[in-house]
């Protein structure tokens, strides 16, 4: 269950995992259903191929590492007992979007720095710029870990150089902690929530076929990516659900959100 949590969280499909960790997609699917019993050396290429530790694929491992394993609403209300008006004023101007693809990061991002007259930082997008090549290429050459190395690299280097900024993550930047903990500590994070019908309407109207190519299970495969990451998403400092919306709408209630999230810092 952990390794098919966190694979789902990652946005990996069970092949691609395979293939990275060495293995046979029948063993995994064994190992992931709690049947398969793994020996060290496989554990730990599952872990690296996932960014992990071996130790946080095991039964309540994860939270004898830290903190951080702890359930959603436990570490909210920590994190939320722990604010102080320094540390909400040390976030400056910096919106930070999270959320699954095809929650509008892009769009309403980029509308949401024109009305604060902010700059707009996509970091996909500065990832395929910085590496000179595309995202599917990046994660083919050199796999999970490095990938989310780059996109660390890059969140860090944003979060460094900007005071006012808007920021739309990829849907999965929750997946390494060590990224996500850097965002929710130097910006205001924002989910954009939507349903996962929205979801897949959302990016089939952009002309993305990814999550639909060759993949009649499509729409499981994404309620189950949303269901791991869902706990992750709502860490963030404040919601806005997109659901139902038209555009305009959910730019006036991220403004809105946005601006409050700045006053309080």
């Amino acid at each position: 269950m952990l390794v098919r949590n966190e694979r789902a969280k990652r946005g990996m499909t069970r092949r691609a995992l395979a293939e990275q960790c060495q293995t046979s997609e029948r063993y995994l699917a064994q190992i992931e259903s709690g049947a398969g019993n793994p020996s060290v050396l496989v554990l730990d290429a599952i872990a690296r191929a996932l960014a992990l530790e071996p130790i946080d694929l095991l039964p309540g491992g994860g939270a004898l590492r830290s903190l951080r394993r702890l359930p959603a609403g436990q570490l909210t209300a920590l994190m939320h007992a722990a604010e102080t008006p320094q540390r909400a004023a040390s976030r400056a101007r910096r919106i930070a979007l999270i959320g699954l693809r095809g929650a509008g990061k892009s769009t309403l991002g980029r509308a949401l720095a024109e009305r604060t007259e902010a700059p707009f930082v996509e970091i996909d997008g500065l990832i395929e710029h910085q590496r000179g090549a595309k995202l599917s290429t990046l994660f083919e050459v050199y796999g999970q870990s490095n990938f989310r190395r780059f996109e660390r690299e890059c969140v860090v280097d944003v979060l460094t150089h900007y005071d006012n900024v808007v920021i739309a993550t990829a849907g999965g930047v929750v997946a390494d902690e060590e990224t996500f903990w850097q965002l929710l500590d130097k910006a205001h994070v924002i989910w954009l929530q939507a349903s996962p019908a929205e979801h897949m309407s959302r990016v089939r109207e952009q002309g993305d076929l990814r999550p639909m190519w060759q993949n009649p299970d499509a729409m499981k495969d994404l309620v189950a990516i949303l269901d791991a990451r869902a706990p992750f998403y709502a860490r963030a400092h404040a919601t806005v659900d997109t659901s139902g919306k038209s555009v305009e709408a959910c730019v006036e209630d991220l403004v809105k959100v946005a601006k409050g999230l700045v006053r309080k810092g």
